[in-house]
C-alpha cells in the first residue's frame, strides 16, 4: 500500500510544467550575490550602483509576480500563510521589522532597504506557490537557482585567483557565498532527480568540483556531514550508486589534495588569525558579553543589522567580521532569547511538516538542507536572513504540504 501511495505522488510531482516567471525569481536568488561584484570590477562603477541595480530588478521580480498574481488562485494567500512554518516566518520578518525601533545599525534607511528585501523574497514565492496547487512554480524556482549557481560557479573559476587560493573575491562575492551557493543548488537537484525532473548529473558534477575548489572550509564540512547522511537516509540509492558516490568523492579529495596542502600552509602561516578557530572564539566571547549591554538585549537583542560596521573590528589584523561566525550566537545578538525562540520555531516547524513527506526518498534532499544548516551554523552566520533564507523556507514548506 505504501508503495503505490508513493509511486503515486511520485506521478503527480512528475506532471509539472515549466514557469517562466518563476524560473526568473529562482535564477536571481543566486545571481544577484555577483551583480555588486560585475558592476564593481566589470564596468567600473561604484558598489552603490550595484546595489541599486539588484534593488531595482528585485522590485522589477515583484511588480512582475504581483501582476501574475492578480486573479483566482488554486489556493487562497490565506491557507498558503498558514502553514506552521511559514507562520514562523512570518513571525520572523515582524519582530525583524519592529526590531528596527531600537536597532543600533549604522544606516537605518538601509537597514529598512535590507528588511525589505527579505520580505520582497517572501512575498514573492508565496504569491508564486498560491496559484499553484501541484509543484510547476516551486520546481522552475529550483531550475532558475540551479542554472544560476553554475553560471556563477563559471564566474568564479574565471575570477583572478586571491592570495589564499581559494575561489571568490572577499570584498563582493567570497569563498563562503559561492560554496553555500554551489551546496543548496546541488541539493535542490537532488530532490528534482528524485523526483525524477531530470538527471542533472553535469550539474552536479560541476556544482560539486566548484564547492571543493571553493575552499569554504565550514561549508566543505557540513556538506559532506549531510551527504553522509542523504546516502545512509536514502533507501531508494542502489548500492552502485552508493560506490559510486563514495568512489567519486574519494577521486575528488585526491584530485584537490594538492591544493588542501598549500591552502593549509597559507592558512596556519600568513592567515587573517581573526578568522580561524581561535579568532571565532573571540567573537563568540564578544556575542556573550555584549547580551548585558542594556537591561533588555538578553529579551530582544540589538536589533536588525546591528553587528557590521557597528561591533568594532577584532584581532590585530582589525577584522571586521560581517556576522556573529555562529548562527545561535548570531540571532541572540540581534533579538535575544527571542530571536533563538523563533530560529528553533522555523527549523523545528519545518523538520516535523519533512516528516509528513509521503515520498521518502524526495524527504532525504530537504533533511540532508537542515544537516546542512545545522553543521555550517556552528561556524557560520548571515547578517541579515538564517543560513537557510526565509525564501527556501517557504518553498519547501510549499512543496511538503503538497
Amino acid at each position: 500500500m505504501e508503495a503505490e501511495i508513493a509511486i503515486s505522488e511520485a506521478a503527480a510531482f512528475r506532471r509539472t510544467e515549466a514557469r517562466p516567471l518563476a524560473f526568473a525569481v529562482g535564477f536571481f536568488f543566486s545571481f544577484r550575490l555577483c551583480i555588486v561584484l560585475l558592476a564593481v570590477r566589470v564596468f567600473g562603477v561604484e558598489p552603490s550602483t550595484g546595489t541599486a541595480v539588484s534593488i531595482g530588478l528585485d522590485l522589477l521580480l515583484f511588480g512582475l509576480v504581483c501582476f501574475d498574481s492578480l486573479g483566482a488562485g488554486q489556493r487562497t494567500l490565506a491557507s498558503t500563510l498558514r502553514l506552521p512554518g511559514i507562520l514562523w516566518v512570518l513571525i520572523f520578518l515582524t519582530f525583524s521589522g519592529l526590531s528596527l525601533a531600537w536597532s543600533e545599525t549604522a544606516s537605518l534607511p538601509d537597514s529598512i532597504a535590507y528588511w525589505l528585501g527579505l520580505v520582497i523574497d517572501v512575498a514573492n514565492v508565496a504569491l508564486l506557490l498560491r496559484r499553484d496547487a501541484r509543484v510547476d512554480d516551486a520546481h522552475s524556482i529550483m531550475r532558475g537557482f540551479i542554472w544560476s549557481t553554475c553560471l556563477l560557479a563559471l564566474i568564479a573559476w574565471i575570477m583572478p585567483t586571491p592570495a589564499d587560493l581559494r575561489l571568490g573575491d572577499e570584498q563582493f562575492f567570497n569563498t563562503n557565498e559561492i560554496g553555500n551557493l554551489c551546496a543548496f543548488a546541488i541539493f535542490f537537484a537532488q530532490y528534482l532527480t528524485r523526483s525524477e525532473h531530470g538527471r542533472w548529473r553535469l550539474a552536479k558534477l560541476f556544482l560539486a568540483i566548484t564547492l571543493i575548489r571553493s575552499l569554504s572550509k565550514a561549508t566543505l564540512a557540513a556538506f559532506v556531514v549531510s551527504e553522509i547522511f542523504l546516502v545512509v537516509l536514502d533507501r531508494s540509492m542502489s548500492r552502485k550508486t552508493r560506490m559510486l558516490l563514495m568512489s567519486g568523492a574519494l577521486l575528488l579529495t585526491l584530485a584537490f589534495w594538492g591544493l588542501f596542502e598549500a591552502y593549509y600552509e597559507i592558512y596556519t602561516t600568513a592567515g587573517n588569525q581573526a578568522e580561524t578557530f581561535t579568532g571565532r572564539t573571540a567573537i563568540w566571547l564578544y556575542v556573550a558579553t555584549a547580551a548585558t549591554d542594556h537591561a533588555w538585549t538578553p529579551w530582544i537583542g540589538h536589533g536588525f543589522d546591528s553587528w557590521w560596521k557597528v561591533v568594532p573590528p577584532f584581532g590585530n589584523e582589525m577584522f571586521e567580521a560581517r556576522h556573529a561566525e555562529n548562527e545561535v550566537l548570531q540571532q541572540f545578538y540581534a533579538y535575544g532569547a527571542t530571536g533563538v525562540l523563533i530560529l528553533v520555531g522555523i527549523y523545528g516547524s519545518l523538520f516535523r511538516q519533512l516528516r509528513r513527506l509521503p515520498v521518502p526518498a524526495m524527504k532525504v534532499p530537504f533533511v540532508c538542507i537542515l544537516i546542512f544548516v545545522a553543521v555550517r551554523g556552528l561556524a557560520e552566520a548571515d547578517a541579515f536572513d538564517l543560513l537557510l533564507p526565509l525564501w527556501s523556507v517557504v518553498l519547501i514548506n510549499g512543496v511538503a504540504d503538497r
